[in-house]
This record gives C-alpha cells, structure tokens and sequence, in this order.
C-alpha cells in the first residue's frame, strides 16, 4: 500500500496568488471587469476572514463593525457589476481562510488583510477608470484605511 499526502497549505496559497487582492497585485494590465472581480473576492475573503475569527473568538467589536463595513463594500461593488454588466463571482472565499490561532494572530491577518486591500484599490485607480468606478474604488480604499488603524491598534493591545 502507498499512501500519498497531499500539501494543500501550497496548493492553497497557488490557489490565493490569483484570487482577491493577491490575485489583482499579481496581475499586469487589468480592465474594468477583472477589477470588479478581484475586488469583490477580496471583500468576500474579509466576510470569511472575520466570520471565522467571530466564530472562534466571540463577538470582538472591531471584527463585528468591520465586519459589517464589508457588506457595505459588497454592496457598492454589486452595484458597479450591475452597470456595467459584469458577471458577479460565486463567493469561493472560504477556500481560502485559515483559522488564527490567537486573537493576536486574528488582529494580525486583519492587518494584512487590509494593507493588500489597500494596495489593489492604489493599482486599480492608476488605470483610466469611468468615474464612479473611480469614486468607489476611492471610498473602499479610504475604508480600508480606517480598518487598517482599527486592526494595528487591537494588535498594540495583544
């Protein structure tokens, strides 16, 4: 008998390299539905991200606003999908989440979380954008800075 193991933890990060703000950091010239798709995986990956730490480690208030914050996001992304008539993504995000040990190392993904979120809403607005593309991509990115200050000072406090 031969027993073959698998490394999912590789095949998932292969797997995360094209999904979500990964995905769009990683991907040259991009249009406007390439985008649109990134960006609503990347908040879908935040909904898993924070639903699987609220699981864990109890209803923790930053998670649980920005947890809520996050619908918002999703919610102007879909409308953008619906203008400009873009195949909204099945939400597969929860291929991609892993469970922090601590609540330190959930403060800690939450963090990172939100610096590569900052980073694809900056590439995405270096490209000729119709305006309101432009004008939510903008508000999403200021957000995400709100959070990022929200998550590093939680982590101060681990």
């Amino acid at each position: 008998m031969v027993l073959i193991f698998l490394d999912t933890s590789s095949t998932q990060q292969t797997r995360q390299v094209n999904y979500g703000a990964k995905g769009a950091l990683n991907a040259g010239r991009l249009t406007l539905p390439q985008m649109l798709t990134f960006a609503i995986q990347d908040e879908y990956l935040a909904q898993a991200r924070y639903n699987e730490i609220l699981r864990n480690f109890g209803d923790i208030r930053t998670f649980v606003q920005i947890k809520e914050a996050e619908l918002r996001h999703i919610n102007a992304l879909l409308s953008l999908f619906e203008r400009y008539q873009v195949q909204i993504p099945k939400d597969t995000s929860q291929l991609y989440v892993t469970t922090p040990v601590t609540l330190k190392d959930a403060y800690a993904s939450g963090v990172q979380g939100e610096i590569d979120n900052i980073a694809m809403y900056n590439k995405f607005l270096t490209f000729d954008l119709p305006a309101d593309a432009r004008t939510v991509f903008t508000q999403l990115r200021n957000a995400s800075l709100n959070h990022l200050e929200a998550f590093r000072r939680g982590l101060e406090r681990n």
